[in-house]
């Protein structure tokens, strides 16, 4: 049985030996090229825009703006961002398309005969903008009379606003004998996939818009780009070649709209020649959202026996100049913040503000990586202050089968939590190995600066589309053969961006189909041919896609039992239904499903640089049944290297609403000789009663405590609490001061 088997992926091969096509590696001879052009303004109204000169300079074929856009606005949950900021635009939009909120914003595309000609193109622009005020922070954003988005009827920039009114908080801290509470502040994080943003764009021989591109959700591509050209969507259509990395990153628009927009006009104007654009890596880290900076100020109470009673949570993200999938984020950080705790009283308040920084957006944990570092290091303060092992506390707290959620709901069946905080503690009783270390591999280690510590910290994160959101899946199986079925094809649009889905879809199809994997063939990622898959996030793709794979399957099967030869099955899965969260209480049922995972980080500290060294990471993941073990480990590993950055390396520097280094060389991701020396990944395997074959989704679990073990870690090794990411060396230096 193929499910369970540790195959290689399918796409290995071709991304090792470099067969395999990204979008920017897409050639043919006779391309035109596309030069995007940013309003480089984070906030200003667009006074008089001339492109007269660029049009004339020789080998520029077109210049486009927001003249050229049937309807001037996008975004995955509100329109509220314009495809081009313009004077004059001859559609229509529901956002004021003269201002530039954003550094990134889109003036202009510019379409040339080669790429220098469409730079030179794009350097004759004129614009002459009215500088507005720069709301560069939450603060500056909560202080100030402008608004960014007056059109959505809001007096403030605070535009979104979630609560938790659960019990008699007032009267609850008056039971509490222990209170511990801190201010808390994360960072921005960037993506930095291997693969900048990349496009091809044509007429295809349907007479389809066509874009090439990499992305995690055709279909969602598909009708921002269709909404935009006014265009019905099955006129539009959009490819996934191999994808360079995602994490979130390419749910929102980049070149997709835009891209679409040049080949349909110049398809109306003779010519149909196919259009490339390739983002520098500059271009890329100003030119998308980010995981969201934010705060969060939280105090516990608790009995003496280490039993929580209420809970208080003021949290902040900063969205940036456009929604993306703030307040989607924010919902996930507002559940988060109480931890994988049963808190019979709280008081949450959660707020989405628009600022003129760059937008935040979908990063991997999607709000529970800050949420975690909150409700994890508060648990930690509080076993410190009770004298209680911190995870004998958790065992005394979490939730269970049965048990009211945050919101007031019954948590979905199968909560593992337990077992896995289990697991972890006792993989943690095997000594760790001690290497010795030095900040300077030209040095000698100096064994009297080095302090050793150990961390826990757990965490839950929802799998799947939350709050009332019509979550769906879809998936058509081909059957051939003649007595018995020879031959598999799946078609399925779910978006393989690194995490092995591919070879997950197939091994679930053979497996269903009572095939070997090799009788299995795949069409993937294309809306001319696959069916609405949703998106490759919120863990969901193996969960989703193995639930329709499995119906696709059974409605082949029985036409292939009436003798239908080929046989064809269609099947849109659809998950228990979520709800829209009491705008008032915050009650309701949020999530159909979750994962869960618990982290320990052995670290040794540099008190006299501060630099810290992680010497083992212990990671406990449920992942129910595991479709292939290797993949499941390489999430891990993955995951893990992806949170030490977000914790410790990785410092986004903003400015005025301005990204001040937007090169890999000064953002510093993780290298070889960063990542924790050791990671033991410990699989879990209680059955998700609702997963195919009982799998869970698990590809972000393994980031979202990372952050909290690390400071508990660095706490034991110096006694001193760290509220701040990223544990930079100047940082952590100035906390031990």
């Amino acid at each position: 049985m193929s499910v369970g088997e540790s195959i290689p992926r399918v796409d290995a091969r071709g991304k090792t030996t470099g067969e395999a096509l990204y979008p920017s590696d897409l050639h043919r001879p006779d391309f035109l090229h596309a030069v995007v052009v940013f309003t480089n303004q984070p906030h200003a109204r667009l006074r008089r825009l001339d492109v007269s000169a660029a049009r004339a300079v020789p080998g520029v074929v077109e210049v486009f703006t927001a003249a050229d856009v049937p309807v001037n606005e996008y975004g995955l949950v509100y329109f509220d961002q314009p495809v081009f900021i313009g004077v004059e635009h001859s559609g229509r939009s529901s956002v004021p398309c003269d201002v530039s909120r954003w550094e990134a914003d889109h003036l202009a595309l510019v379409v040339g005969e080669s790429l220098a000609h469409a730079r030179r193109g794009a350097a004759a622009i004129e614009a002459d903008w009215e500088e507005l005020p720069v709301l560069a922070d939450i603060d500056s954003a909560l202080g100030s009379v402008d608004l960014l988005h007056p059109e959505n009827g809001k007096d403030t920039n605070a535009y979104h606003h979630l609560r938790i009114r659960k019990g008699d908080s007032d009267a609850a801290w008056t039971q509490a004998e222990v209170i511990v509470e801190g201010d808390y502040e994360f960072p921005y994080q960037e993506h930095a996939y291997l693969q900048p943003e990349a496009a091809v764009s044509y007429i295809d021989e349907q007479g389809r818009v066509t874009v090439e591109i990499a992305g995690q959700w055709t279909h969602e591509d598909q009708e921002q780009i269709a909404h935009a050209l006014d265009l019905p969507p099955d006129q539009v259509r959009v490819i996934y070649p191999a994808v360079g990395g995602a994490f979130g990153g390419r749910e929102d628009m980049s070149l997709q709209i835009v891209m679409a927009l040049a080949s349909w006009r110049l398809h109306q104007r003779g010519v149909d020649r196919p259009l490339r654009a390739v983002w520098s890596r500059e271009e890329s880290i100003v030119g998308h959202h980010k995981r969201h900076r934010g705060r969060v100020h939280a105090r516990l109470g608790a009995t003496t026996e280490g039993k929580i009673v209420v809970l208080e949570a003021e949290c902040y993200l900063d969205a940036g100049g456009y929604n993306y999938t703030s307040n989607k984020v924010l919902g996930n950080l507002h559940l988060t913040v109480s931890g994988p705790y049963e808190i019979p009283n709280a008081r949450i308040d959660s707020y989405a503000v628009y600022t003129n920084s760059v937008p935040g957006g979908a990063f991997r944990g999607f709000g529970a990586p800050q949420g975690a570092l909150v409700a994890e290091t508060q648990m930690n303060k509080l076993a410190e202050v009770l004298g209680i092992d911190p995870v004998e506390l958790r065992l005394r707290n979490l939730l269970g089968d049965h048990s009211t959620f945050i919101t007031g709901a019954e948590m979905p069946p199968g909560v593992s939590i337990d077992e896995v905080v289990r697991a972890a503690d006792d993989a943690a009783r095997v000594p760790v190995e001690l290497s010795p270390v030095s900040p300077f591999v030209t040095l000698p280690p100096n064994e009297s600066g080095l302090r050793r510590g150990r961390g826990f910290a757990c965490a839950f994160k929802n799998i799947g589309f939350s709050f009332g959101f019509p979550e769906r899946c879809e998936a058509s199986v081909e059957l051939d053969g003649d007595d018995e079925v020879e031959k598999v094809t799946l078609f399925h649009g779910g978006a393989e961006v690194g995490q092995g889905a591919h070879t997950a879809f197939k091994q679930m199809a053979a497996a269903a189909a009572g095939v070997d994997v090799s009788a299995v063939e795949t069409v993937y990622s294309d809306t001319a041919f696959t069916g609405d898959s949703g998106s490759a996030s919120a863990s969901r793709l193996t969960w989703m896609g193995g639930n329709a794979i499995l119906g696709a399957t059974e409605e082949a099967l029985k036409k292939w039992n009436e003798g239908d030869r080929p046989a064809r099955g269609h099947f849109r899965f659809t998950p228990p239904p979520t709800e829209v969260l009491d705008p008032e209480t915050g009650a309701g049922q949020p999530n159909f499903a979750y994962g869960y995972v618990a982290e320990v980080v052995d670290l040794t500290v540099d008190v006299e640089t501060g630099h810290i060294f992680v010497d083992r990471v212990i990671c406990a993941d449920d992942v129910g049944r595991p479709i292939n073990p290797a993949l499941i480990e390489g999430q891990v590993e993955g995951a893990i290297v992806q949170a030490h950055g977000y914790a410790i390396t990785e410092d986004l520097v903003v400015e005025d609403g301005r990204i001040l280094h937007p090169r890999l060389s000064a953002y510093l991701i993780p290298g070889i000789g960063d990542v924790p020396a050791s990671v033991k990944t410990v699989l879990v395997e209680v059955p998700d009663p609702r997963g195919p074959w009982g799998a869970r989704g698990m590809a972000e679990m393994p980031l979202v405590p990372y952050a909290a073990a690390v400071v508990a870690a660095l706490h034991d090794a110096t006694g001193v609490w760290f509220h701040q990411l990223p544990l930079t060396p100047s940082r952590l230096l100035a906390g031990l001061r």
